[in-house]
């Protein structure tokens, strides 16, 4: 915490105490606010209203209300405040000649226009305002509404009273806009500095109001489940688990509603709904949460078509009730800002015919014992992603659909007919037997809803979730656990009906035009900061968190007792090497690559410093994570093995920095990313890379370069075209950061 910061908040603290001692309560029990600023300018914005100088010697008490002093002004006699609510902002004034404070001495109330205290002067209560009344503190003000000369709207405040003492200084607006982190993990600041933040998560609030009413108007009951489960069945994800100690047993956080909801049509429910969050524990990206909301309902005697055309009547409902256009701008996955038209009916598309179409696949005609065979099948077709060699036919042919068809689907698009071992849920096709009825809704390349005929045949079930088994056997992670206790309640006649689902994070994103799904989330997840008391030991040159949050004084103790960043150990960077046996070994050994890494030493630097990280730390990551480059001929399958070894232990290396080079190569060297240091040595390589060369190609090189000259640029598969489009987005992968914001912060490390 820097010292003017500190000071600021002492000064504050110290004039609760002096409150306190004449009797002003800083931090009130209640009040009565009987008029909201939005209201007060809607009843007195067009009315006819007394002078000034004839309000202040007898005003009249027309209003009163509450809310944080936005800022405070003094100017002699006259001072004047903006006051802000949950509706709007409104103008005050304070007069020297009428200002009164509400004083509680001898066990009452009483609003004082002159306040005594045995350590100071006399003080009017429009002088105690002056001082004492400082910007973010909330306040109680009554009286009469004026229009100045300017013809702003203003409350003569003749009394008031203090609500709350804020102690610590919010941030200014323009410097706060630029810590994306800090907005998230602070979003409560975010939403008092920023109107347009606020006034997104109302959105989110009138969308779940709008929601419950057309659930209610289409005769739907809303219903709890059960968060903790038994089993993680009813989709393909990882899932949490956590310990019940009183039952002496693991339970699982759901993934879904579907099998809660869908046992309650057992017991006599026929239109069910539920909103609530689901658990899956996987990776984080914009469009991704490991924690989000679903709506999902089941109706019984329907199949998914009729949930097609509920969707639609849902879409119509919703954007007319919200008085929301029909047409959204969006950016797709390469940033470009395109329309998006929810003017219904929707365009459908077959997922089979439309995958087979763009992967030269049939597949349909693959079974849960026919994952290898799928797999080689993919990767003669010069498809690859990520862990597929540990995926079971399912998860292929899931990812596959995610790889070469939905990113092309932008407008809003109904995917139907998908392979029945894609769903064990659904109800087969009586038409077509290697097919479900099953659809999705499309938008912008992402999923919003999903919904299908149900499965109600606890035999053919039983069977689904028996081969799921065997695919969890085989380590895919993703596979559907079975359920007996679902398949009992089946055994018992479930009728004929149809499920749907809507993630309500990515539709509101799309609604509120939001990149990341974390905007649409009050408080989302994040990591921990260090935030402790204790001292911490640091290797010598390291700056800690703590200096800057005022936490830490001291990082000379006996135990190292916190670590700064996931699975690395600071004792073992004690050993590092210096600079000088760094660019030794860098003049040594690298000829060509050389400036590559010098560029990614500049930009790990330059980040490091922005995040209060060891700088030198990063520097020395970003000069030899490609030292052997040079030296093994380029040659990608040698890269990072043998030679790099032996490189490194010239200048003795500690193995977990070694390791933290290597995982920026994380697809072959398989050293996980789980460190700040190496999500951001894995996002800075390929893009430092790809904007250097574009800067080549303008004639004044890095200045003046703006992110269109780079997005431009990887449009254009020839231009570097050894350059993986894929990695170039590893910081919206690893980081959570928008490719855009992350290359002006490379470009800007560039040019410095």
């Amino acid at each position: 915490m820097s010292e003017v910061y500190q000071s600021e908040r002492d000064v504050r603290i110290s004039k609760i105490h002096k409150m306190k001692s004449i009797w002003i309560i800083p931090f009130a029990q209640s009040f009565d606010k009987k008029h909201l600023i939005s209201d007060i300018i809607k009843e007195y914005d067009s009315k006819d209203m007394r002078d000034i100088n004839d309000i202040i010697p007898s005003p009249v008490n027309q209003v009163q209300t509450a809310g944080r002093v936005m800022l405070y002004r003094s100017h002699g006699k006259l001072a004047f405040a903006k006051l802000l609510d949950s509706t709007d902002e409104i103008q005050l004034m304070f007069h020297r000649d009428n200002c009164k404070v509400l004083q509680f001495q001898n066990w009452e109330y009483t609003y004082v226009d002159q306040l005594n205290s045995p350590d100071w002067e006399p003080m009017s209560a429009y002088k105690f305002a002056e001082k004492f009344i400082d910007m973010w503190d909330f306040i109680w003000v009554t009286w009469e509404v004026f229009k100045t000369h300017k013809w702003e709207l203003t409350i003569f405040v003749s009394q008031f009273k203090f609500l709350s003492k804020c102690i610590r200084w919010l941030p200014e607006k323009f410097h706060w806009l630029q810590d994306q982190e800090d907005l998230y993990r602070k979003r409560y600041l975010d939403m008092t500095m920023n109107p347009e933040t606020y006034q997104r998560f109302l959105f989110k609030s009138k969308f779940y109001q709008t929601l419950r009413e057309f659930y209610t108007n289409e005769w739907f009951v809303e219903i709890q489940t059960s968060i903790l489960g038994n089993a993680a069945s009813w989709a393909a994800a990882k899932p949490f688990i956590t310990h019940h100690n009183d039952f002496d047993t693991d339970l699982y956080l759901r993934i879904a509603f579907e099998t809660s909801l869908k046992k309650a049509t057992v017991g006599r429910f026929e239109k069910v709904f539920e909103i609530g969050q689901d658990f899956r524990n996987e990776w984080s990206d914009p469009s991704h949460l490991q924690e989000f909301t679903q709506v999902e309902h089941y109706a019984v005697y329907r199949n998914y078509e009729d949930n097609m055309r509920f969707m639609e009547k849902l879409i119509d409902y919703v954007f007319d009730k919200m008085n929301i256009d029909r047409k959204i701008k969006v950016k797709d996955k390469q940033w470009i800002e395109k329309e998006v038209d929810f003017t219904t009916p929707r365009e459908r598309i077959d997922y089979v015919a439309w995958v087979n179409q763009a992967s030269w696949l049939d597949i349909t005609q693959y079974s849960m014992d026919d994952a290898d065979k799928l797999r080689a099948d993919i990767q003669s077709k010069w498809i690859e992603f990520e862990w597929m060699d540990t995926m079971w036919t399912t998860t292929l042919i899931d990812y596959l659909y995610k790889k070469v068809l939905r990113p092309q689907i932008i407008w809003p698009s109904f995917i139907y007919n998908y392979p029945k071992i894609m769903q064990p849920l659904a109800r087969i096709s009586d038409i077509n037997p290697n097919i479900v009825e099953q659809f999705q809704l499309i938008v912008n390349g992402r999923e919003m809803c999903k919904a299908y005929s149900e499965l109600v045949d606890p035999l053919l079930q039983k069977a689904n979730f028996d081969e799921q088994a065997d695919a969890a056997a085989q380590w895919d992670q993703e596979a559907t656990a079975s359920d007996d206790d679902f398949v009992t309640a089946m055994e018992y006649g479930m009728p004929p009906q149809s499920w749907f689902g809507m993630w309500i994070e990515r539709i509101l994103a799309i609604l509120t035009q939001q990149d990341n799904l974390r905007d649409v989330v009050m408080f989302p997840v994040m990591k921990p900061e260090v935030t402790t008391n204790a001292p911490l030991i640091y290797p010598e040159g390291w700056r800690t968190k703590g200096e800057l949050k005022g936490d830490l004084k001291d990082n000379k103790v006996e135990d190292l007792n916190k670590k700064i960043e996931t699975n690395s150990d600071l004792s073992s960077y004690w050993n590092l090497p210096t600079l000088e046996q760094v660019h030794w070994l860098v003049d040594k050994y690298l000829t060509e690559t050389k400036k590559h890494c010098q560029d990614v030493a500049k930009v790990m630097k330059y980040f490091a410093h922005k995040l209060w990280q060891d700088e030198n730390l990063r520097y020395i990551a970003g000069l030899l994570h490609d030292i052997d480059r040079d030296h093994i001929g380029k040659n990608p399958s040698d890269h990072l093995w043998e030679q790099f070894d032996t490189i490194m232990s010239e200048i003795n290396a500690p193995q977990l920095f070694i390791d933290d080079l290597k995982s920026h190569y994380n697809p072959k060297t398989w050293v996980p990313v789980d460190s700040l240091l190496r999500k951001y040595l894995i996002s800075v390589d390929e893009l430092a890379s790809f904007v250097v060369t574009v800067a080549i190609m303008r004639p004044t090189w890095m200045e003046w370069m703006e992110f269109s000259s780079v997005k431009k640029k990887l449009k254009d598969k020839k231009f570097a075209a050894w350059v993986d489009r894929e990695e170039v987005k590893n910081c919206e992968k690893y980081l959570n950061i928008a490719l855009e914001e992350f290359t002006l912060d490379v470009i800007k490390a560039l040019q410095n």
